[in-house]
């Protein structure tokens, strides 16, 4: 789930914080970098779960409207129970593997806010795609999946609200957010009628070496501050360190221990992610300013051979 250009920005958000607090504590940095790559997970498990919780929600409203008195609009459809035997939406809310990992990391957040769960639940039932599907003649997997996907993709991905919501509950989900989206879509996309529970419980990072890389370019860029910042200020003469963004500063230490601490990695690639990262994440001027930077740095270790590079896609 998380790329190595997401745990870079989980390391950048570490060291911010640290040049927020003025606390030097490379052993409590790296419980936050810790922290924050886990509460990734604990934000898919709940955006999956929203799906479980209207899958809830709506079988509970089918128990009530069965009651001639508080018949609704739902009576009309030809089975006013299609949605919640959605056979799509039942491997997520029947996912007994999911149950336990809600359990074992005590997350409880819709059960304690259900209001966001009944707002969905009201946009998704006036939803045209929701009438036209309760409405078919019939439905088959494909139809169930695609409800669902499109539930997820129009209705609750972009609800504003749920984003105010995971912003006010932990600052660093608002990076998480999108990749979160973004993956679970595609794994509700793929996913097949004979899907194992474990299927939507993938692992949160690819490898052990992933989880490595996080740890190294931390300690790495901390520990060698100094040394860092003296070879930025050799490539910048005029440079103010008080008025650079401390964002700019920030990606440019951690691209230069990136260059001299990981050889298999190649210079483009380096270079590329965190000019990448200074648009997304600094001024509009930032990604030029740094990859001035980087150009003469890398130049200047190539003809010193420091940076010892191997592997394929070299400059």
């Amino acid at each position: 789930m998380l790329t190595r250009r997401h745990i870079r920005v989980k390391v950048m958000q570490g060291i911010y914080a640290l040049t927020r607090s003025n606390d030097d504590s490379l052993e409590k940095q790296q419980k936050f970098l810790k922290f924050s790559i886990d509460n990734t997970y604990s934000l898919y498990l709940l955006m999956l779960s929203m799906l479980k919780e209207i899958h809830s929600l709506a079988d509970q409203q089918v128990e009530l409207s069965s009651n001639r008195y508080l018949a609704d609009k739902s009576n009309d459809f030809i089975d006013r129970k299609r949605f919640v035997n959605n056979s799509f939406i039942k491997l997520i809310a029947d996912n007994k593997s999911l149950e336990a990992e809600l359990e074992n990391r005590n997350l409880k957040h819709w059960y304690l806010n259900e209001e966001y769960v009944k707002l969905l639940y009201k946009e998704i039932t006036a939803s045209d795609v929701y009438k036209a599907y309760m409405y078919a003649e019939t439905t088959s997997f494909d139809q169930d999946k695609a409800l669902v996907v499109s539930i997820f993709k129009n209705i609750i991905a972009p609800n504003e609200k749920i984003y105010d919501y995971f912003e006010d509950d932990k600052l660093t989900w608002v990076d998480d957010i999108p990749l979160v989206n973004t993956f679970l879509l595609k794994l509700l996309k793929k996913a097949k009628p004979d899907a194992l529970e474990s299927y939507f419980l993938p692992p949160l990072i690819k490898d052990v070496e992933d989880l490595e890389f996080s740890r190294r370019l931390l300690a790495k860029t901390l520990l060698n501050n100094e040394s860092l910042v003296k070879e930025i200020e050799g490539k910048t003469p005029n440079w103010d360190k008080d008025r650079i963004a401390d964002i700019d500063a920030i990606l440019l230490k951690m691209a230069i221990a990136e260059l001299l601490n990981f050889p298999s990695i190649p210079e483009r690639v380096t270079i590329n992610e965190y000019l990448e990262l200074a648009k997304e994440y600094s001024t509009p001027k930032s990604s030029t300013f740094i990859n001035g930077i980087l150009d003469k740095l890398v130049k200047e270790y190539q003809q010193e051979g420091k940076l010892n590079k191997i592997g394929r896609g070299l400059l």
